[in-house]
């Protein structure tokens, strides 16, 4: 009963001996071909066995092989293999290895079955993944690899559709720079009925009818597998079919995946549809799920003995094999010998397979999670300070400016000279922003480069994953660092894992800008005054930017950029909200905080991993002092303030590390600016609990500097409105308190 593995396979073969006759709900006269070609369906029957006994070797070899949700039942995915282009971006479902399958042969694929066989038996030579997990993709076929199980994937697919439309406008696009997707090109995207219940695809799908229904080019086929199962959870009949087929903007087609010849051809219309429209079409096609959802699934303790074996009488093999007998040269013994030849040289490549090493130390693991750098192009334009996008700046650029305008200038700055670059969010372009950081950019540089989006953060960062996987390099601005909790995934999940998964072949380079940080006035509460950075500082290989001087953020930010352009790396810049328009330092008029803008060339450097050091309010650094300050955001600033009360009114000499670069921290910097000081305060407007302070104790801790040491943070509370949130953060008062505590 429960080796359902022996079972299909006999069915099967009992099928093709009886003469491939079709009973039961696949009994009918079978169509033509169509446009199928004779060839063209064995070449498939060859797919589809090789992805069935794939499954069967799998699920024979565990303690061996390391993943076993199989293909089975799925194995008319290899219609979308043979109707789309090999250029055709696919970000696959994880039972899609009969499409990746048919996808390598259109590039040479005399490897693929030992490639698959490496990437099951966690091979260090897996060509994708490096046997770092069972992922279906591969670089030359335009298929990067997937981790996702619900759907997350879906919104990048949307933000490479949408580069798409872009790369086929004239203004504003950098024709020197080649883009790495065809302006015809489709964007395939497969996820199965369940994962289509899932928020991120709900607004992954609205997002592309949002575009299509405002007439942007949006050409993306979202390939939905309904086999009427979620591991255990039963998709209600035409459930799917009704939430899709009428959505405006969206082109609905349903196809039988069960049936081949029918699979072709709808996949064929749907993929014409999106490349010619430019639109999005929704192709719902019918598979079933064989042997469970993976090797650990008991299928029979949710489902009924009938159940299982209704659904095993719809092996698509069973179709395709029945197409075979009647249309092909093949006999019902030369069927079954091509079968039975798949499954001895699925297990002969296997076995070598499982010979090739592994993965064995903790440098070679994490050797992919940096992604490879990518040799810089010339840039389209120069900038100097009498660039024409400047001609109407001069008057502010001879004053002193804020964090705001200092980030808006670098971002021009970087626009002019590199045309790949686009900023996009909510309010971003017409408005400039709820806090005017991008106001102004969208009349210098067009809506195409900075544009509006929906309200949907998910969206928002998937478009510039998708962007980046087009050779642009997106700056995205989530309103508020709270947002960022609706979308986290699209970085924890998507944009940090793929140079990872993909042994460095995929990267997805991008400065996603966040507004901030607590401190803020008159317009506060937890969700505009989040002091928490734990959802960021735990992910590998992404880069966390903090500035909190102008010159700093603007540094940062061309800094930022070019960490994404040629280090192709994901940056988040956390910009500090209370400091956006702050000019003034110790009190108010004295414009001690605002300072003048520096273009490229003539600032000084903000590299990344690089502190800033403030010693007795002046900028010269020295080793020597009473007590030195880590500190980072507006606890740099508070402890400005304090700095200077306790050196004139306490004659105590105060260092201040402003950080600056938060992830990963700049550990051999800050140790030596601190060690020989003779106290160490840690200001930090986090929380206590998984603030950035515990990192920093414990790095002193590391290093012998734990008894000097000691911590100022923000309480364990979700910010409340108005004043009262002043009670739970660290203030200048407190500063001086505790210094004074520690020295005197």
């Amino acid at each position: 009963m429960f080796d359902r593995a022996k079972i299909i396979d006999q069915n099967f073969r009992n099928f093709v001996t009886n003469n491939c006759s079709l009973e039961g709900e696949l009994f009918r006269e079978l169509s033509s071909l169509g446009t199928l070609k004779v060839s063209e369906l064995v070449d498939i029957y060859d797919t589809q066995i090789m992805s069935r006994q794939l499954d069967f070797w799998s699920r024979r070899s565990k303690g061996k092989t390391f993943y076993s949700i199989g293909s089975s039942g799925h194995e008319g995915l290899a219609a979308i293999g043979i109707a789309s282009r090999a250029d055709d971006m696919a970000f696959l479902h994880y039972r899609d290895a009969a499409f990746l399958i048919q996808r390598r042969k259109k590039v040479g694929g005399q490897n693929v079955l030992y490639d698959m066989a490496l990437s099951f038996a966690a091979s260090s030579h897996d060509p994708i993944s490096g046997g770092r997990h069972k992922v279906l993709g591969c670089a030359a076929s335009y298929v990067p690899p997937q981790t996702s199980t619900i759907a997350s994937h879906l919104p990048k697919a949307v933000g490479a559709a949408h580069s798409i439309g872009m790369s086929r406008r004239k203004d504003g696009i950098d024709e020197n720079n080649a883009r790495i997707l065809q302006q015809d090109g489709v964007i395939l995207c497969s996820f199965g009925d369940a994962s289509a219940n899932h928020s991120t695809a709900q607004g992954a799908i609205n997002a592309a009818c949002w575009a299509a229904y405002q007439h942007m080019a949006m050409p993306i086929v979202f390939i939905c597998e309904d086999n009427g199962i979620g591991i255990s959870v039963r998709t209600p009949d035409g459930w799917t079919a009704q939430n899709y087929m009428n959505r405006p903007g969206l082109k609905y087609i349903a196809a039988n995946g069960l049936d081949i010849v029918d699979a072709v051809e709808k996949s064929r219309q749907a993929i014409e549809y999106a490349r010619v429209k430019q639109k999005p079409v929704f192709l719902h096609i019918k598979t079933v799920r064989l042997m469970g959802h993976a090797g650990a699934d008991v299928e029979a303790s949710y489902a009924s003995s009938k159940f299982i074996e209704e659904r095993e009488a719809l092996d698509p093999l069973l179709t395709t094999a029945a197409y075979l007998a009647k249309y092909s040269y093949l006999t019902s013994a030369d069927i079954l010998r091509r079968y039975d030849e798949m499954a001895e040289r699925v297990e002969r490549v296997a076995a070598q397979a499982l010979t090739t090493p592994r993965l064995t130390s903790k440098k070679d693991i994490i050797a992919s999670i940096i992604p490879p750098k990518k040799p810089r192009t010339e840039p389209t334009s120069q900038i100097n300070g009498a660039h024409e996008i400047f001609a109407k700046e001069q008057n502010n650029l001879a004053k002193p400016a804020t964090i705001a305008k200092s980030i808006n200038w670098a971002l021009a700055e970087m626009m002019a000279s590199n045309q790949n670059i686009a900023i996009f969010g909510e309010d971003v372009a017409r408005k400039g922003g709820v806090y005017g950081v991008t106001q102004g950019l969208m009349g210098k540089f067009g809506n195409r480069r900075v544009f509006d989006t929906l309200l949907d953060e998910q969206t928002i960062l998937g478009l510039a994953i998708g962007m980046g996987h087009n050779g642009y390099i997106p700056v995205p601005e989530i309103q508020f660092l709270a947002y960022l909790h609706n979308a986290e995934d699209q970085i924890r999940g998507e944009a940090a894992t793929l140079s990872y998964f993909s042994n460095g072949q995929y990267t997805n380079p991008m400065v996603v800008r966040i507004a901030g940080l607590p401190y803020q006035k008159g317009f506060g509460g937890h969700f505009h005054n989040d002091n928490s950075l734990a959802v960021l500082t735990d992910i590998p290989g992404i880069i966390i930017a903090c500035p909190s001087t102008p010159q700093d953020a603007a540094a940062m930010m061309r800094e930022a950029i070019r960490l994404a352009e040629e280090e192709q790396r994901v940056v988040v810049m956390v910009e500090p909200i209370a400091l956006y328009h702050q000019q003034d330092l110790h009190e108010a008029g004295d414009g001690k905080w605002a300072q003048h803008y520096q273009f490229a060339g003539d600032a000084d450097a903000a590299s990344f991993g690089d502190i800033a050091i403030y010693e007795n309010n002046n900028d010269k650094p020295s080793k020597k002092a009473d007590a030195a300050i880590i500190t980072y955001g507006n606890g740099h600033y508070l402890s400005r303030q304090a700095q200077k009360i306790l050196t004139e009114n306490h004659d105590i000499s105060v260092k201040i590390i402003d950080v600056r670069w938060l992830h990963p921290l700049p550990e051999a910097a800050i140790i030596n600016a601190v060690k020989d000081a003779k106290h160490i305060l840690i200001v930090d407007e986090g929380r206590q609990s998984g603030g950035l302070n515990e990192k920093f104790m414990t790095m002193l801790a590391e290093h012998g500097l734990a008894d000097k040491s000691r911590r100022l943070c923000a309480v364990d509370c979700f910010i409340p409105l108005g004043p009262a949130a002043e009670i739970l953060l660290p203030s200048r008062d407190d500063i001086i308190e505790n210094i004074l505590k520690m020295v005197k």
